[in-house]
């Protein structure tokens, strides 16, 4: 491994230290955390705090540094005649920006109004070998943020606000729902079925058991599994995985929350959708008004209901009512040229995976307000109840915001027979070549034969909602560490 100049010389202080100090300590106490102390009076002592060295100056005899992290800064001043003369001097030499530093003082106001801690003593708590970013510029590359996620947090103060959201945002959606009776489960990861949505799974193989197994696409089945053992009102932050592309709005291992209620139906928890998200997010942002494209969308306002048919009419003239096969449908989208973008080709699609398409393509990009999508194909929605009224469509909603799918919800099919034969009907196009089909889940069929009540369900991509309320380019803004390609073989 080639060295830098600088991560050459600060190995030769870390050398250095180690004569002086533990240079790798194993605690250190602090009295409280760096936003905390900023807020004790002047002539507070015994303030100790610890954090990275992220700026320094040195003025002779005085030295002020700042030092942070992921939720704050605080200044510290290192004065020769507090902490004596031999110490000034080790600071001076071996103390790097990057570094970490641990300190006890008393805390005071400077003259130009800085909350700083008066340092009385100090304690080296580790070396950075590797120099941060020059701090006027960061890291700015966006590729180097997703692969080096901790120096852009280090780094970039928007990043540390995203994810600062994000977590306020999982905390409060989880204090919402507990407060209305929800209980949180977890679920499966590791499934034999790739069931509970459409969408094309991971594989990977199981050594002890000798068999391959699939990683989850939803936490939906085992869900609803647990309303049959009688938890009424179940909900999960789950890790999801879909073998599918990648886009700017897409990526493989996603963050969704599912929850699930006895008793409702869809119109319910439309109801519940958007009360959640206004209140979640009036509680961490202050306010329900969020920046899309420029304009200010309230979402306390009222939400826009479409059905699925109108909003293709009005966009591709297909009427799905009219066009309501396979082959018809295909070819009114051949005769109209339309230029359907898939992974599988669309001769492959079934009826309800070939409207989703079309949908999708020449549609959904359009929908910029907060709007409910209503009435999909029921062959669509092979877990969801068909309506009373019409049979053809499903009692579902999806929350579109931005050209993007946000909520996807239904009342769910409580019948084991009529799943059954959805779920044999899905396993035909998946042998066909539908690879986002489902297959058939026998075990979950056994389960809902011990009985469901009527049930209604909801998922909510968490990174995707995250990126649209704080206007970010791409859904790996809003992702710690998103997977990213190897730069080489090692």
């Amino acid at each position: 491994m080639e060295l830098t100049e600088q991560e050459t010389v600060r190995r030769e202080k870390l050398k250095n230290i180690t004569q002086y100090t533990n240079s790798y300590p194993d605690r250190f106490e602090i009295t409280h955390e760096l936003t905390e102390a900023k807020e004790l009076a002047d002539g507070t002592k015994g303030v100790r705090v610890a954090g990275r060295i992220l700026l320094m100056r040195v003025m002779g005899k005085l030295t002020f540094i700042k030092i942070s992290d992921l939720y704050g800064s605080i200044q510290l001043a290192i004065k020769s005649d507090m902490v004596g003369e031999e110490q000034y001097e080790f600071f001076k030499s071996y103390f790097d920006i990057g570094d970490y530093i641990g300190v006890e003082g008393e805390m005071f106001t400077t003259n130009t109004g800085e909350r700083t801690v008066r340092v009385s003593t100090f304690y080296f708590l580790g070396k950075a070998l590797k120099p941060l970013p020059e701090k006027f510029h960061g890291l700015t590359d966006p590729e180097l943020c997703y692969r080096k996620r901790y120096v852009d947090l280090i780094m970039n103060e928007d990043t540390r606000k995203r994810f600062i959201l994000r977590f306020e945002f999982l905390k409060h959606i989880r204090r919402y729902l507990e407060d209305l009776g929800y209980t949180e489960i977890e679920t499966p990861v590791l499934m034999n079925k790739p069931s509970g949505a459409l969408a094309r799974p991971f594989i990977a193989h199981h050594n002890a058991l000798d068999m391959d197994v699939y990683l989850r696409i939803a936490p939906e089945t085992y869900l609803k599994r647990a309303v049959v053992a009688g938890i009424n009102k179940v909900f999960e932050v789950a890790r999801c995985f879909r073998n599918e592309g990648v886009d700017s709005t897409h990526i493989q291992d996603f963050t969704m929350i599912e929850g699930y209620c006895a008793y409702y139906n869809y119109k319910d928890t439309m109801d519940l959708i958007r009360d959640m998200l206004t209140t979640v997010l009036k509680k961490i942002l202050g306010t329900t008004v969020i920046n899309l494209g420029g304009n200010q969308i309230d979402l306390a306002q009222e939400w826009k209901v479409v059905t699925f048919r109108d909003v293709i009419l009005e966009h591709t003239s297909i009427d799905i009512n009219v066009y309501n096969t396979k082959e018809l449908l295909l070819g009114k989208i051949q005769e109209l040229d339309l230029q359907l973008e898939s992974e599988t080709d669309i001769k492959l699609l079934g009826f309800g995976n070939l409207v989703d398409l079309l949908y999708k393509r020449m549609a959904r990009p359009k929908i910029i307000n907060p709007t409910f999508l209503i009435e999909h194909p029921i062959e669509l929605s092979p877990l969801a109840r068909a309506n009373d009224e019409n049979i053809k469509v499903a009692d579902r909603f999806q929350l579109i915001i931005n050209g993007a799918e946000m909520v996807n919800a239904y009342s769910e099919l409580v019948d084991p027979i009529e799943q059954r034969k959805r779920l044999e009907e899905q396993a035909k196009l998946n042998a066909a070549g539908d690879e986002d089909a489902m297959v058939m889940d026998n075990d979950y069929i056994d389960a809902m034969e011990y009985g469901m009540p009527p049930i209604s369900g909801w998922g909510l991509g968490v990174d995707r909602f995250l990126q649209v309320i704080t206007e970010s380019p791409n859904i790996r803004d809003v992702v710690m560490f998103p997977l990213m390609r190897p730069l080489d073989k090692d």
